[in-house]
């Protein structure tokens, strides 16, 4: 098991990201060459994903406890700009203050200090894309790759409700120490404690590289594995995501 970084550095950590999105964006020769992990993309079209989804999230956190999600005024165009109010915002609420979010499905909290766990795994995982787009890939920082495993199996995995294929026990092992052990049922993803001798299946890598498969930006074959790797598959396209 993993720490959840404080809520100030949870901050900290989106600004670092978000920032080194912009650095691999400044090194492009344009910003409408193609992102490989993200093939619909163009690098322009990841900034402008990451500022529209920072500036919803500043508005989510600012309109506090609400069943629906926030009605948003145009987005700025600039990514650091909606980088500073994301910030100023969770700043401003704290992390405890409530807010719609799309989890509520899961056990992971509807707070301010979730948006900023969540945004810290958002702009990571898209800083690693704009890298991939202009061939200068660096891994996830471990600290922040580590939190983001842990913060896939509670929100992603927590929110997908039923697994749709033969029950299966999963145990993820980062070459960093932390692992962890998954049930899929019927009932959804229960996190076990234990060892992972119970596992039928097991994934093994840096911790960059496991939280990268999970948001399938690397392929399996990344990864070491030990068990049925149909079902190291399908627990990999499952759920989908956007």
């Amino acid at each position: 098991m993993t720490q959840t970084p404080s809520f100030e550095r949870l901050l900290s950590l989106i600004e670092d990201r978000s920032a080194a999105l912009r650095k691999a964006s400044a090194v492009a020769p344009e910003l409408d060459i193609r992102v490989p992990s993200c093939p619909d993309w163009s690098l322009q079209d990841l900034i402008v994903h990451l500022t529209e989804v920072q500036h919803f999230w500043a508005a989510a956190v600012a309109a506090g406890s609400s069943e629906q999600p926030p009605t948003v005024a145009e987005p700025p165009t600039d990514l650091l700009a909606a980088t500073e109010a994301l910030v100023a915002a969770l700043r401003k609420s704290g992390p405890e203050s409530r807010c719609w979010t799309w989890w509520g499905a899961s056990e992971a909290p509807m707070t301010a200090g979730a948006v900023a766990r969540h945004q810290v795994q958002e702009a990571a995982v898209h800083a690693v894309d704009a890298q991939l787009a202009v061939g200068s890939t660096q891994p996830v920082p471990t600290a922040i790759a580590l939190d983001g495993i842990a913060e896939f199996i509670s929100v992603v995995h927590g929110s997908s409700g039923a697994w749709p294929h033969d029950p299966a026990r999963i145990s993820l092992h980062t070459t960093e120490g932390p692992s962890w052990l998954l049930d899929l049922t019927p009932t959804g993803v229960r996190l076990l404690d234990g060892g992972s001798s119970t596992a039928s299946e097991r994934l093994h890598g840096p911790a960059s590289d496991l939280l990268l498969t999970l948001y399938g930006r690397l392929p399996l074959d990344h990864l070491a594995t030990e068990g049925v790797r149909t079902v190291l598959q399908r627990f990999l396209d499952w759920p989908p995501l956007d």
